[in-house]
This record gives C-alpha cells, sequence and structure tokens, in this order.
C-alpha cells in the first residue's frame, strides 16, 4: 500500500501542477484581454501550484514519515481545491486518497535476531 499511495501521490501531484499553470495561463490571458472577471485566478493559480509541491514532498515521504505525509497530501488536495476549484478535481482526488490510504501504511519494523537455537 505504501507503493499505490506513493504512485498516487505523486501523479496527483504532477497533475496539480499542470492544473495549477493552467490556472495562471487562464489569469494572465485574461488580464492581457483587460477581463475583470479572471483577476485573482492567476495567484490561485500560485496557491494551487505551491499545494501540488506540498502534495510531491508528501508523496515522497510516504516511505519513511507516513502520518505527516498523509497530512500533506490531503492538505494539500483540499487546499488545491479551494484555490482553482474545477481545474484540481482530477490532481484532489489523486491527492486524498493515497493520503486517507497513508494514515493506514505502518512503518518498518527492524528485524530482530531470534536467540533460541
Amino acid at each position: 500500500m505504501k507503493t499505490a499511495s506513493m504512485v498516487l501521490g505523486i501523479i496527483g501531484a504532477i497533475f496539480g501542477i499542470l492544473a495549477g499553470l493552467f490556472a495562471m495561463f487562464v489569469g494572465g490571458l485574461g488580464h492581457a484581454f483587460h477581463s475583470s472577471a479572471t483577476s485573482g485566478v492567476g495567484a490561485l493559480g500560485v496557491g494551487a501550484l505551491l499545494a501540488s509541491v506540498v502534495g510531491l514532498v508528501g508523496a515522497i515521504m510516504v516511505g519513511s514519515k507516513p502520518k505527516v505525509a498523509a497530512i500533506l497530501m490531503l492538505v494539500a488536495g483540499v487546499a488545491g481545491i479551494i484555490c482553482v476549484s474545477y481545474f484540481y478535481i482530477l490532481p484532489g482526488i489523486l491527492l486524498i486518497v493515497p493520503g486517507i490510504m497513508s494514515f493506514f501504511v505502518k512503518k518498518a519494523q527492524p528485524h530482530t535476531a531470534s536467540l533460541n537455537g
């Protein structure tokens, strides 16, 4: 389950980075055409981009610190959805699901040598 959480988290973070860049592109395009309806989309795209980076860090940390990784991925998924809503639906799902899965990952226990013959 550790590998699945890591892979889904990395894929979600990559899609989140793309969604953040797309939101920044839409905001820049709206600014270029002097549209007031897209005034804050670029800044929210930056927020989604930062959330995706946090999600990527969380996905990478699944092997060593699964609880911290779970919290990072959950926060990134929710923050991205709050920032750019519909642009972040797929990345949000791909970060929230492995975030929940990472809560159930157990850290590897070190092997102890048996002293019985």
